[in-house]
């Protein structure tokens, strides 16, 4: 028998559709005690980037922000404490605006993107704020972490599945037309993008400029540190491969360490239009998937089907893709796999993390700002795609379509 229903109960607004109304970040950095934040706080940065999302954003009463949604791997020191609650408090926001914090590797500000959204969607949010940051120099990856020794004396993962280095030479391993060559090359084009981008404006637009200490004093980060723009594969071929003798993989065809943060603003539709908020993109729908850890960056490929068949939707939609380079054989997997060259001017059109950098669980929030504003470039693009692969073995995609879209005119 059914339950009876309460005629007071709330009902949920199912079907709301989920608004990208802006992204920013700081500039990144190296880590390490000669990178630019090496005497900045995590939270520091977190709280920049809400702050700037206020600033541009006025016709936004700061009360009407439904939660703070921000990831941090490494959830310890100034990255722990709940994250999205004191960063939330830091900025100044009202204290009746609850936060909270989120792990999932790399794709950390993905997923507080992707958890926030079905919020909106569900109707229990109409605005929120979600993003990541990652201070390497401060925080390494793995530190403090315990990995139970089941994983390797059960053998349910190869030992080299904890170290993302080994798990990208495992990935050439798998893959063994995805040569040293051909990741140099796409490292090389990746700078090339990154900086042609910078030139024409692409980037800066982005960027929240943060106060830094120095040994000469105060002074004030506006651009990106780890990009190496000029380099070319004849530079690429000559660097060493740390993680296996005679490897393939490389300082120069990989994501360094950096530090840094994101953030974005989400909002309902319809709440968007009353406030006068932007909508920068629409969320289709998106997809996690697990892999063999010890080839984790082959994750998105699972996660890409996952997400396009649930929506509806086949790879030869998709007109834009923001992948993340953590490695360039994990992209070049991707790509082969699904039968895109290389050079394909879809995919990531300013160039990616190999040249800006990764600060790990930040990143998701960067790929979806870059594609945001390639959307209102380019009215002819209806869906575009952010992807990315993540530690332990998976993969997270997520579908966007362009609200400038010429079909809607």
């Amino acid at each position: 028998m059914a339950a009876p229903v309460n005629p007071a109960a709330p009902t949920a607004r199912a079907g709301r559709t989920v608004a990208f109304v802006e992204g920013v970040r700081t500039p990144f950095g190296k880590a390490g005690d000669k990178g630019i934040y090496a005497n900045t706080r995590a939270d520091d940065l977190v709280v920049k980037v809400i702050r700037e999302l206020l600033r541009r954003h006025p016709e936004l009463p700061p009360e009407r922000v439904d939660d703070v949604a921000i990831a941090a791997t490494t959830q310890t020191g100034d990255q722990g404490l709940t994250i999205g609650r004191t960063a939330a408090l830091l900025a100044g926001l009202p204290k009746t605006v609850p936060g909270f914090a989120i792990d999932r590797m790399c794709a950390g500000a993905m997923t507080a993107v992707t958890t926030t959204a079905g919020g909106i969607a569900f109707g229990a949010y109409d605005v929120v704020i979600a993003g990541g940051v990652e201070h390497m120099g401060r925080h390494p990856m793995g530190e403090g972490v315990d990995p139970n020794p089941r994983f390797v004396a059960d053998k349910l993962v190869d030992e080299s599945a904890l170290v993302m280095g080994q798990t990208a030479e495992n990935l050439h391993d798998r893959f063994p037309g995805i040569t040293r060559q051909r990741t140099d090359a796409y490292a090389a084009r990746s700078q090339e993008r990154f900086a042609t981008a910078v030139k024409e404006g692409n980037i800066g637009p982005d960027l929240v400029p943060v106060a830094i200490r120095t040994e000469l004093g105060w002074d004030l980060a506006t651009q990106d540190e780890p990009p190496r723009p000029g380099t070319t594969v004849e530079q690429l071929a000559g660097l060493k491969t740390p993680f296996r003798p005679h490897g393939r993989v490389t300082a120069g065809n990989a994501a360094g360490l950096n530090d840094g943060a994101t953030g974005a603003l989400l909002a309902d539709e319809d709440t968007a239009r009353e406030l006068g908020l932007p909508v920068g993109m629409r969320l289709v729908g998106y997809a996690f998937a697990g892999v063999d850890p010890e080839v984790m960056g082959v994750g998105p490929v699972p996660a890409t089907e996952k997400a396009l068949a649930r929506a509806g939707l086949s790879i030869s939609d998709i007109g834009l893709f923001e992948i993340n380079e953590a490695f360039a054989v994990q992209v070049l997997a991707f790509l082969d796999h699904f039968g895109i060259p290389e050079d394909d001017e879809r995919v990531n059109p300013w160039g990616g993390a190999i040249a800006c950098g990764h600060p790990l669980a930040s990143s998701g929030v960067r790929l979806m700002t870059q594609l945001s504003r390639q959307f209102a470039q380019r009215p002819e693009v209806r869906y575009g795609m952010t992807t990315m692969c993540i530690g332990i073995g998976m993969g997270g995609t997520v579908i966007w379509e362009n609200p400038a879209w010429e079909g809607h005119k």
